[in-house]
């Protein structure tokens, strides 16, 4: 199963190609933020993200509230963080 996990932008690394680094609950990974570009999208900004993609801009709380929800579901929410982890940038 793949889920939207939320991420905070840390900083954007390739800005011609849409790229940023951000943090998934500790991991350090690239995305691509293409699509909520027209959004406005810094450091410091929340993105759900799911397989590589920025799909949606989210405020803090939300974010904070996905992952609270996440938590709950267990081994699914590990697992993944574990397939985040194997593609660790930092």
């Amino acid at each position: 199963m793949c889920l939207g996990i939320p991420g905070q932008v840390l900083d954007i690394v390739d800005d011609e190609n849409s790229i940023a680094k951000v943090n998934v609950s500790g991991v350090k990974r690239n995305v691509n933020v293409g699509l909520v570009r027209p959004e406005g999208i810094a450091p410091g900004d929340w993105v759900l993200i799911h397989v590589g993609f920025a799909m949606s801009k989210i405020d803090e709380n939300e974010a904070y509230e996905t992952l609270k929800a996440l938590h709950t579901m267990g081994e699914v929410y590990t697992d993944e963080l574990k397939m985040f982890n194997s593609s660790q940038v930092e």
